[in-house]
């Protein structure tokens, strides 16, 4: 696994309707490998065969229960766990935690919400052992090279410097090259907070960066904007 976004995630709900949607949510945020059981037998042996890399449980299960579950599976294994369920009652929210669950989210969500939650809790766990997408930390973007040792910028023109703010974006994207990252993360690499204010600075940034990497910033090819997610990276090509 180089990112968390190549994680897979099996995802535990009686309710095919739930299922899809958090499919959906899942996949425009950027995870590409997502299974699905709907009662407790099938999550059982999906965990066994599939071997998942995190796990998102209802609570109420129709042959048993989300607790009762995660509990079994939390013996066999220590992947991220978490609960998204209709009951928000802290006696519940408490228990599940207590069970050793990552987090506990209620219904009805912010599919934002559910995703950034996600997202830091598969990046605590699994930020050690992500595989560097690229040992000599140069990106190659068609005829243009990046260097974020150096913080240079190469292309058939000459040279441009990276600021420090477009070096922390850029790198960010980097890091999850290929997969949707979020405006709020972006943020918190650049500016250490969330998006609340730095709107407007961040699509600055995001447009002095085009001008940079890409042959035409108005129609760029590599730094995509995806409307109401984030920013991708696209994968690069060698020249």
């Amino acid at each position: 696994m180089k990112t968390i976004f190549e994680a897979k995630l099996l995802v535990v709900d009686d309710e095919p309707e739930i299922i899809n949607l958090l499919k959906t949510i899942l996949h425009q945020a950027g995870f590409a490998q997502i299974i699905s059981a709907e009662n407790c037998q099938q999550a059982r042996a999906l965990f066994a065969l599939e071997k998942p890399d995190g796990v998102i449980f209802d609570v109420t299960l129709p042959d048993g229960d989300g607790f009762s579950l995660m509990q079994e599976l939390r013996q066999q294994s220590n992947v991220p766990m978490l609960f998204l369920s209709a009951r928000d009652e802290d006696e519940n929210r408490l228990l599940g935690l207590g069970l050793g669950a990552d987090d506990y989210i209620t219904k009805p969500f912010l599919p934002r919400e559910l995703v950034l939650r996600l997202s830091g809790i598969l990046r605590r766990v699994y930020q050690p052992l992500l595989t560097p997408p690229n040992q000599d930390e140069v990106l190659v973007l068609g005829a243009v090279t990046v260097n974020f040792k150096s913080g240079i910028v190469k292309t058939g023109y000459g040279e441009k410097n990276l600021t420090a703010k477009e070096h922390a974006l850029l790198k960010k994207l980097w890091e999850n090259q290929g997969n949707i990252v979020t405006a709020d993360s972006l943020c918190r690499s650049a500016w250490d907070d969330d998006l609340y204010g730095y709107e407007n600075t961040l699509m600055v940034h995001i447009r002095r960066l085009r001008e940079k990497i890409e042959a035409d910033p108005s129609q760029p090819q590599y730094l995509l904007t995806i409307r109401g997610m984030g920013y991708k990276l696209a994968k690069e090509t060698k020249p």
